[in-house]
C-alpha cells in the first residue's frame, strides 16, 4: 500500500554535556540501527554560545571525530567503548529502544525532541508555522510571529524565506507522510513544472473544504501562432489512491488558487 513505511528496533543513545558552572544538558544524539549497521550522529551547533572560545573550538571537532571512530569500530564496539569511556565533561546514557521508519527523519525528530540548542534563526534554526499563517506571512505580507522555532539538518543552506509546516493528508505518499513535518521555501524559484508546491486554494475554504495542500504542479501549454498560452494545470497527488486537481487558467477557480511556496524536503 501507498504511504506504508516498514518499521523496525533501532537503539538511541543521548549525549550530554557538563561544562563548568552549567547544568549537565543534551548535546546530541546517536542512532543505531541493528538490522542495517547503520550508524547516526547529530550533535548540537551552538558551542560559541554556552562555552568559552578555545572549549568550543574543541567542542566543534567532536562529531566528526565520532563519526569517524564509528566507522573504524564499527557502530556496536563504538557505542559500547563510549558507555565504558565517557564520563566527564561529555557523557552518554542508556540506551533507548526506539522504531525505525526512514533512518534520516527519525534521526531528526529524535535529536529535536531531546536537544534543546540555542535558536539561531535561518543559522541553524527554521521558523514553524501553520500553512495558513505561512500564506499570510508570504502572500500578503502580514506581520506573523512563528509558532516556535526547530533546528534544520546541517547540510541544508538557509535563508529568511524558509519555513517549516506540518502536512496532513495521504495524498503526497509515499515522499510525504501524513503529519510529516516538511521544510518549504516561499515562492517558487525558476520553473515551477513538476515541483512540489504548497497550494492555498480559497475557493475550498469558501465551500467548507481543506484549504491548503501540497501537490505537484504540471503545466500544460498550446502553441498559438507565434506565442504560447496554458491550456490546463494539473495539481497531481504522488499517491495513485487520489485523482489529480486540473484547473483552468482563465477560470474564476485559477484566481483563488495561489502557489504559496515549494517543498524542500522532509523534516521528520
Amino acid at each position: 500500500m501507498a504511504g506504508v513505511t516498514a518499521t523496525r528496533r533501532g537503539a538511541c543513545s543521548v549525549l550530554e554535556l557538563a561544562l563548568p558552572g552549567r547544568e549537565p544538558e543534551p548535546a546530541g544524539v546517536i542512532l543505531h540501527d541493528p538490522g542495517t549497521g547503520r550508524l547516526g550522529v547529530r550533535l548540537r551547533r551552538d558551542w560559541r554560545e554556552i562555552a568559552p572560545e578555545d572549549e568550543a573550538e574543541v567542542l566543534e571537532l567532536i562529531e566528526d571525530d565520532l563519526r569517524a571512530k564509528a566507522a573504524e569500530m564499527g557502530p556496536e564496539t563504538f557505542v559500547a567503548h563510549l558507555e565504558d569511556t565517557l564520563s566527564n565533561t561529555l557523557r552518554i546514557s542508556d540506551r533507548e529502544t526506539v522504531l525505525l521508519g526512514d533512518f534520516e527523519r527519525t534521526l531528526n525528530r529524535l535529536y529535536n525532541d531531546r536537544v534543546r540548542a540555542t535558536v539561531l534563526p535561518f543559522e541553524t534554526h527554521l521558523p514553524v508555522y501553520s500553512c495558513g499563517a505561512a500564506a499570510g506571512k508570504f502572500g500578503e505580507n502580514m506581520a506573523v510571529e512563528p509558532e516556535g522555532w526547530v533546528e534544520a539538518p546541517l547540510h541544508l543552506r538557509l535563508h529568511d524565506k524558509m519555513f517549516v509546516a506540518t502536512v496532513t493528508g495521504r495524498s503526497m505518499e509515499p515522499v510525504i507522510p501524513d503529519g510529516a513535518r516538511c521544510i518549504f521555501r516561499a515562492g517558487v524559484a525558476g520553473t515551477r513544472q513538476g515541483k512540489l508546491v504548497l497550494v492555498e486554494n480559497r475557493e475550498e475554504s469558501e465551500a467548507g473544504g481543506e484549504r491548503y495542500t501540497v501537490k505537484r504542479y504540471r503545466s500544460f501549454k498550446r502553441v498559438e501562432g507565434d506565442s504560447w498560452r496554458h491550456e490546463k494545470i494539473v495539481m497531481e497527488p504522488l499517491n495513485p489512491e487520489f485523482e489529480a486537481w486540473e484547473i483552468d487558467p482563465e477560470s474564476a477557480e485559477a484566481e483563488k488558487v495561489r502557489v504559496v511556496a515549494e517543498f524542500v524536503c522532509v523534516l521528520y
